[in-house]
C-alpha cells in the first residue's frame, strides 16, 4: 500500500509495526531499488517500509510486498527524523534501516532468517547489532559509470581498522566496548569524504524502546546500543554490502573526474555469501552456531 507521508502510515497502519523485525529502506535515487527490496524481503523481515521519491516506478507485484511511503531523503535529518518516529511508534520491536543499493548479510543468512538471528541475540540480552558497511563497486567504470554492478561487484579484502572511541565526558578516556571502524572507499578516497562521514560502522539492527533516539552519526543516545559486544563474550555482528559510497563518489562533480577505477591490488570479487564476509573478518557469528 502507498502512503503520502510517514504520519499517514503511522496513523492508518499500526499493524505493520506490531510484529518484527521491521525493515526500513530509504531510497536516495532510482538505482537498484527493486533488488534491494527483494533481497530484504527474502531475508525474512515481517514488514518492509520503503521511503521513496514519488517518481519511483516499481512492479505492482513488488509494491504489494511493501508499505511505500512518499519521502524526500534529501531533506536535512530526513533519515534520523523518520527512524525516530518509527522507534516511538514501535516499542519493543526489532527495527532495521538501510539505503537503496545496500544489502544486509548476517552469519549463515543462506539458511537462517533474520528473525532467527534476532531471537538468539535477544536471548543474549542484547538490544542492538553492530553493522559494518562494506563498500561494493563495479570493476569497470566505463561500462558502469554509476559504479554499480551486481554481476561484477568488487570489494576490498583488507585495509579495515578500528580506533577507540573517545569519551567527550572524560578527557583521555575511551568509551567502553566502542570503536570507530574505517576502511573501504571512505578510507582510500578520504580526501573526497568529510571526516564525520568516514566511519563504516552503523547500528542498523536494534530494538526500539521509549526514549531511544538515533543520532546523525548512526549511533544512539543509549550508549549500550553502540557497543560491539557484551562484557562477557563476543556477540553477533552483521554487514551491509553497499554501493552507496561508490555511487556518491562517481556522481559528485568534485570527485568523479579524479576517479577512473576503484580497483586496486586488494580488490576481490564479491561472491554474495556470508562465508566470504566471515572469512575476511567482516562479520562475527559470536556464540551462534
Amino acid at each position: 500500500m502507498r502512503y503520502t507521508s510517514l504520519n499517514e502510515f503511522l496513523k492508518s497502519s499500526p499493524a505493520a509495526l506490531a510484529k518484527g523485525p521491521v525493515g526500513m529502506i530509504f531510497v536516495e535515487d532510482l538505482v537498484e531499488v527493486e533488488s534491494t527490496i527483494r533481497h530484504h524481503h527474502l531475508a525474512g523481515f515481517k514488514s518492509l517500509l520503503v521511503f521513496a521519491p514519488v517518481e519511483l516506478d516499481i512492479p505492482k507485484t513488488l509494491e504489494e510486498m511493501i508499505h511505500r511511503i512518499d519521502f524526500n531523503t534529501s531533506r536535512d535529518n530526513a533519515l534520523t527524523n523518520a527512524v525516530n518516529k518509527v522507534i516511538a511508534a514501535a516499542p519493543g520491536i526489532w527495527l532495521y534501516y538501510c539505503f537503496n543499493a545496500e544489502y544486509l548479510f548476517h552469519p549463515f543468512c543462506e539458511t537462517r532468517l533474520i528473525g532467527e538471528l534476532l531471537a538468539f541475540h535477544t536471548e543474549e540480552r542484547r538490544n542492538a547489532v553492530l553493522t559494518y558497511v562494506i563498500d561494493l563497486y563495479a570493476e569497470d567504470l566505463e561500462q558502469h559509470p554509476n559504479a554499480v554492478s551486481l554481476e561484477n561487484a568488487l570489494m576490498d579484502r583488507s585495509g579495515y581498522y578500528a580506533l577507540g572511541r573517545e569519551d567527550p565526558a572524560r578527557e583521555g578516556h575511551m568509551k567502553d566496548r566502542q570503536y570507530d571502524f574505517f576502511g573501504g572507499l571512505r578510507w582510500r578516497f578520504e580526501e573526497h569524504i568529510p571526516a564525520p562521514r568516514r566511519k563504516i560502522d552503523r547500528i542498523s539492527l536494534f530494538r526500539a524502546k521509549p526514549g531511544l533516539k538515533l543520532r546523525a552519526d548512526h549511533t544512539f543516545n543509549d550508549e549500550e546500543y553502540n557497543t560491539y559486544a557484551c562484557p562477557w563474550h563476543n556477540n553477533i555482528t552483521v554487514a551491509i554490502a553497499s554501493f552507496r559510497t561508490a555511487k556518491a563518489l562517481k556522481s559528485n562533480a568534485g570527485s568523479t573526474f579524479d576517479i577512473h577505477t576503484f580497483k586496486w591490488h586488494n580488490s576481490t570479487e564479491f561472491d554474495w555469501s556470508s562465508k566470504q564476509l566471515m572469512d575476511l573478518g567482516l562479520m562475527e557469528p559470536g556464540q551462534w552456531f
